[in-house]
């Protein structure tokens, strides 16, 4: 069965949401929310999620889960909203989330936080089929970028989520704390690039390079053949050695900070102090 395709577009954080669905039986899936942030105002706003839960209205969908692909590090996640207005909606991410809690814990000295995983609704297996009405996930670790990452196969859509970008962008960073050049190399060239060629790819963000216009499809064929960074024919001692040395002249994503403190908690905000605001704490380096 073929399954229909929407996406969203977050310009401010390049960020690209999926929702995934059956015009007959109107089951659907969502991958990746964008919760907005203004950082020099500290301000949340809604905008992106409206737009997505607009058109959940407009087609009448039933959303059984919001999937992450990883716990990002560039904007904020949506889920804990989404599922504020449609309770019946699970929150799901790979079982491997609890190694990037237990490290950001500690980096963010956050005392209360349970690093088992319960934040989230549904912990992910590999190659465990996750059922959402008609519509069947396979979820594929990707470890690499993150030691959580996850891509989704759906019939013939895979979404990589940070793992793999446009060809013409490459793939993603490696030097997160508990990221590895060499687990994304065998994430990538020994499990995505076994896939038949003909299969989509749907990327997490497209930043468009050199101003091009907004791109977010392509195949596991045309990555083989073109991706700049991470080809069928290049090593692994091509990649990591270019990896390392391009991820060490980059700097951190502007929204790191508050990114990650709030989605290794499925996007639920620290609990409101006695004067009924929420505050997110930022380590500040000497």
């Amino acid at each position: 069965m073929s399954h229909k395709l929407k996406a969203f577009f977050d310009k401010d954080t390049s960020t690209l949401t999926y929702i995934v669905y059956d015009e007959k039986t109107k089951d659907s899936v969502l991958i990746d929310s964008v919760l907005n942030y203004d950082p020099a105002a500290s301000r949340l706003t809604y905008a992106s999620i409206d737009q997505v839960l607009d058109f959940v209205e407009e087609m009448s969908l039933k959303v059984h889960y919001v999937l992450e692909t990883h716990a990002h590090a560039d904007h904020l996640t949506g889920a804990s909203e989404i599922k504020k207005r449609i309770p019946s909606i699970k929150i799901g991410i790979g079982k491997n989330i609890t190694k990037v809690q237990e490290v950001f814990g500690n980096i963010y000295n956050l005392k209360d936080l349970n690093t088992n995983g319960v934040q989230f609704d549904v912990l992910l297996e590999e190659n465990k089929p996750l059922k959402a009405g008609t519509i069947e996930i396979k979820t594929i670790f990707t470890p690499g970028h993150t030691p959580a990452c996850s891509s989704y196969l759906i019939d013939d859509m895979l979404f990589t989520g940070d793992a793999l970008f446009m060809p013409d962008f490459g793939t993603a960073r490696c030097d997160f704390p508990g990221g590895s050049a060499k687990e994304l190399y065998h994430s990538v060239h020994e499990k995505l690039y076994k896939l038949p060629d003909d299969t989509r790819t749907f990327t997490a963000h497209d930043y468009q390079p050199n101003g091009r216009e907004l791109q977010y499809k392509s195949t596991i064929g045309e990555h083989k053949s073109r991706n700049i960074q991470l080809k069928a024919s290049t090593t692994e001692e091509e990649f990591i050695r270019f990896r390392n040395e391009r991820d060490s002249t980059l700097t951190a994503p502007r929204l790191l900070l508050p990114s990650i403190q709030l989605n290794i908690s499925a996007g639920e905000l620290p609990k409101a102090e006695d004067n009924e605001s929420h505050y997110l704490k930022i380590p500040l380096r000497k």
